[in-house]
């Protein structure tokens, strides 16, 4: 496994602060993890370790928000069996194929994602509620895309997942809950490969997962009750940031003076 780092009180404060925040988004939406990976990188974590250390996370604080959905008397596990299916087998190969790229390589492609990633933030995809769903062959097909992707980088992929239940016949607060399960599923498939290719740090991973693990449980009541505006406002200004800083933008500024 890789090696615990030795962290300062105001790193770890960071990612508590941080982890609280993308756990609420990520119940309410998507897309907490283009703040966690890259504070993770700026811990100190390398790229591949902290795409594997913030699973811990978000393990946890979906178990948490789930947790709350069922609370809450939301519905609707009992139709998940075609998007699960898929999503387990999708997130099989991209944690493979993931774990192969070298660190550097994985920040360059993780700043480079987390541009379409902002973008969708900003403007989610379309939810059409009034649109014929899928048939089962093609939502298999699409979720094992999702899982795909989600196995691999993880950051995001609540956002497209949701957009996808919707067409797949879920109606917007359903939709939510199965998305919280399917990331809790997805993660559970893909965390013990990357502990096994010792990619998990393990002190700053289980930081990041109390903060992680609040905000899943507060989000999945602000999902439910509605609400999120200046939340994704301020992700979307620190993605922007850290995107630029996993680019190297930062670097080449300071080049320049």
């Amino acid at each position: 496994m890789a090696a615990s780092l030795a962290m300062e009180w105001w790193e770890a404060l960071l990612l508590i602060v941080g982890g609280a925040a993308a756990g609420l988004i990520n119940a309410v939406a998507g897309g907490g993890s283009t703040l966690t990976v890259p504070l993770l990188v700026l811990a100190g974590v390398p790229g591949n370790d902290a795409n594997g250390s913030n699973r811990v996370g978000i393990l946890t604080s979906n178990a948490a928000a789930a947790t709350a959905f069922r609370k809450l008397g939301v519905r609707g596990l009992s139709r998940s069996a075609p998007v699960l299916l898929p999503i387990i087998v999708g997130s099989l190969v991209g944690v493979y194929g993931i774990t192969r790229l070298t660190d550097e390589a994985f920040e360059r492609t993780f700043g480079l994602l987390m541009l379409p990633i902002i973008f969708l933030s900003i403007r989610r995809p379309n939810v059409r509620l009034d649109a014929d769903p899928w048939s089962t062959p093609v939502t298999a097909t699409v979720f094992f895309g999702v899982g795909l992707y989600g196995g691999a980088v993880q950051a995001g992929v609540g956002l497209v997942m949701l957009a996808a239940l919707t067409r797949a016949g879920y109606d917007l607060v359903t939709a939510n809950n199965v998305k919280v399960v399917a990331n809790l599923t997805l993660t559970a498939v893909a965390l013990p490969i990357f502990i096994a290719q010792g990619k998990v740090d393990w002190v700053p991973a289980l930081i990041l997962a109390v903060g992680l693990t609040v905000g899943g449980w507060i989000g999945a009541h602000a999902a439910v009750k509605g609400g999120e505006s200046f939340i994704r406002a301020a992700m979307v200004v620190a993605a922007l940031l850290l995107a630029a800083k996993l680019l190297g933008v930062w670097d080449w500024i300071g080049d320049q003076f």
